[in-house]
């Protein structure tokens, strides 16, 4: 059976998961603060791990990337977003606490040049630029996720897109 985190769950408790918050809410079974040093959470547990719209809020969110690692067994699903800079919802938010663009998690992957700051890897499975919840104004999302960096280098100033979404495989 499947062993599934719902990181960050608030009030969207999902039956058959561990469900995750820093406020211990009705459904939270996991409650602690994802800036711990190490979470309280065995190694190798979880198959599935999904973490929308809360990293961006912690203060070392590399290390919380670590303990994703950790707790993930080999294989496992990652499934994070984020909000895309220069979107407004990136910035707009005082408690955020980092930026993210289309490449930043890169840095997580086996090859890139740059991953000796971590043992962390994880392996970019798709990523996703939500231009706009709006289902009629995402349409822009067509040619944007076509050419991201492209898109990301050069219009992302004037046309910014809302989020990232991203599927990651734990490498181990």
């Amino acid at each position: 059976m499947e062993r599934k985190l719902n990181i960050g769950a608030g009030k969207d408790v999902r039956e058959g998961w561990d469900n995750q918050d820093i406020c211990n809410l009705p459904g939270i079974n996991l409650c602690f603060n994802l800036d711990s040093e190490t979470w309280p959470i065995d190694d190798d547990t979880y198959d599935i791990i999904e973490c929308k719209m809360v990293i961006e809020h912690l203060k070392d969110w590399p290390k919380a990337m670590e303990e994703l690692w950790r707790i993930s067994k080999p294989g496992a699903k990652i499934y994070i977003e984020v909000f895309l800079f220069p979107s407004m919802y990136a910035v707009i938010d005082p408690t955020h606490k980092a930026f993210f663009t289309y490449q930043t998690f890169e840095y997580f992957s086996p090859d890139h040049s740059l991953n000796y700051y971590t043992k962390a890897r994880f392996s970019i499975k798709k990523r996703y630029i939500r231009f706009s919840w709006n289902k009629i104004l995402n349409l822009c999302a067509i040619p944007i996720n076509m050419f991201p960096v492209f898109y990301s280098r050069y219009f992302a100033g004037v046309y910014p897109s809302n989020s990232l979404e991203l599927e990651m495989r734990c490498e181990k």
